[in-house]
């Protein structure tokens, strides 16, 4: 870090302890009961509906008020939810024995009719920015066989339904029939079988949940939850430091090495599997919204359908600045979407070389020796330094001759833009949450189509067939050695043609108030139940 960027650190640090000193009287904070909790967090959910946005923060959301026939632990590990076993009696069948003897918030007793009534809804949601439909696309049929016993037949055998089905949340048939999301936000349709009960949803301000005490789970320690959204990053480290939130995440990384060595939190940090990536629009083969030439005249053609341009575009970035400077080493380097160690990353996909002399010659060689005007569109509420990492992007490309502004948007209008296609590159993150390399190829960089219920999150509308057979080969093939082999090819043949353009896997972060542990989770949710008083 350079000694500008230390001084600014340490004054930003200083002011938050400032502001914890000033906030510490706080008559608030010390007389709420010692079993109420609040969450501090970077990003608001959307939506109250589990089935509208296939989000982090929504799905972190869902998480305390709905339940899965499969669960997923801290590092992404399957385990028993409502469906205590499951089983494949057939190459394209697979059966899910439910848990007996659980009731809905509202004391109604759940059966295997309300998962049927919710596999059929959550790919049908209207108006969804980017919904749930993957992960349903290899069902064929939904056989409710008895009240505890359901059987899913996919088209092929699939390999991983039962971690696909495990993103869907199960909702009340009683309750959500004919319901809008509208009615999930209010609060008349969630109704759940999840850990804690909602009671209220602000948008963009907080959500207030309380303790479901008919929980098949084991008790939990919190009788009030109330998930905050602080989406400035001092105003989390000044919360959390003054016992006004008893845990926040996204911990800034300006703050992160403080934070570990002072006694008023604990911090607790796991590798992420978050991408920070580039995704360029391809859904239009003439002119682009915010591509001009030097004159600001539109382009006639969309430059970024020309893998020089886009491999331009990849070396031109320095992503070890990144993670060291930008991210102040809270991020590792990625070339591909899964980090090393994980099932699925390719050994023979690297990191790309900066390279801007080459990236200048590639420009030239297809057209574009004096480059082009860009705007490159960025949240500035959702990721750590989403829109500062957005900046220094925009810097290393225009020092190759694109040039380039930044539009930071926060995520509710960025998210909602960004579906439908009005920017020409982004800015976006995505948390290859199953552990494995089909989730992105069949979410985002599968062909958009929502009647085979691929590309729900393909903002950018990437299309390239010969990507899409190879993983459904690969997602129907039940052999773990020959999946695996098939999905490092596919991740190979990604990269090749930059697909998009990944910058950095995030290292994440939690800081939780003295007295309390936080149980870091690869997928980056922060949940009432990982947080316990410590021991």
């Amino acid at each position: 870090m350079t000694s500008r960027l230390r001084a600014i650190a340490a004054t930003r640090f200083a002011l938050c302890c400032l502001a914890s000193t000033l906030l510490a009287g706080d008559p608030a904070a010390a007389q709420r009961p010692a079993d109420t909790v609040i969450l501090g967090l970077a990003a608001p959910a959307t939506s109250v509906d589990p089935h509208f946005f296939n989000a982090a923060p929504n799905a972190q959301l869902s998480a305390h008020v709905f339940s899965r026939l499969v669960e997923r632990d801290a590092r992404v590990q399957l385990q028993p939810g409502l469906a205590e076993s499951w089983r494949a009696i057939a190459p394209t069948v697979w059966e899910f024995r439910l848990r007996p003897g659980v009731k809905w918030h509202d004391g109604h007793a759940f059966t295997a009719e309300d998962v049927a009534f919710s596999l059929a809804r959550a790919p049908n949601v209207p108006n969804s920015p980017g919904g749930y439909g993957s992960f349903l696309r290899m069902v064929k049929q939904v056989e409710v066989v008895d009240p505890l016993t359901i059987r899913l037949h996919t088209k092929q055998p699939h390999s991983l339904l039962p971690t696909e089905i495990g993103y869907i949340a199960i909702i009340a048939r009683h309750a959500a029939q004919g319901a809008t999301t509208e009615d999930f936000n209010s609060g008349k349709a969630a109704i759940g079988t999840g850990p804690y009960r909602l009671l209220s949803h602000t948008a963009n301000d907080r959500t207030e949940l309380a303790r479901n005490e008919a929980w098949f789970g084991p008790r939990e320690p919190w009788s009030r939850v109330t998930l905050r959204f602080l989406g400035n990053d001092a105003a989390r480290t000044a919360a959390v430091l003054a016992g006004d939130v008893d845990l926040i995440d996204q911990v800034p990384s300006a703050d992160l090495a403080r934070l570990k060595s002072d006694p008023r939190v604990a911090v607790s940090e796991i590798q992420g599997l978050r991408l920070i990536y580039l995704q360029a629009d391809f859904s239009r083969d003439g002119m682009l919204p915010f591509v001009t030439d030097g004159a600001g005249q539109p382009l006639p053609r969309n430059p970024f359908r020309d893998v020089r341009v886009r491999r331009a575009l990849s070396i031109a970035i320095n992503r070890q600045a990144l993670a060291e400077r930008v991210m102040e080493g809270a991020a590792r380097p990625a070339g591909q979407w899964l980090p090393p160690g994980v099932y699925s990353h390719d050994p023979g996909t690297p990191v790309p070389p900066f390279a801007p002399e080459e990236a200048r010659r590639l420009l030239a060689e297809a057209g574009y020796p004096e480059g082009f005007r860009l705007t490159l569109h960025s949240p500035n509420d959702r990721y750590p330094n989403d829109a500062r990492t957005a900046q220094a992007v925009a810097q290393m490309w225009t020092r190759i001759g694109i040039r380039t502004e930044v539009a930071a948007l926060p995520w509710s209008a960025f998210s909602a833009r960004s579906a439908r296609q009005e920017f020409a590159m982004r800015l976006l993150g995505w948390g290859s949450t199953t552990g494995e390399a089909s989730y992105l190829l069949a979410n985002v960089l599968g062909t958009y189509d929502p009647s085979a219920r691929r590309g729900a999150s393909n903002a950018g509308r990437y299309s390239n067939p010969a990507l899409d057979a190879l993983t459904d080969r690969a997602t129907a093939t039940l052999d773990p050695e020959e999946r695996e082999a098939m999905l490092r090819q596919a991740v190979h043949m990604a990269s090749e043609v930059v697909a998009l353009i990944p910058l950095f896997h995030l290292v994440n972060a939690w800081a939780a108030r003295s007295g309390l542990r936080y149980e870091a989770r690869m997928d980056e949710r922060s949940l009432a139940m990982g947080l316990r008083p410590a021991p």
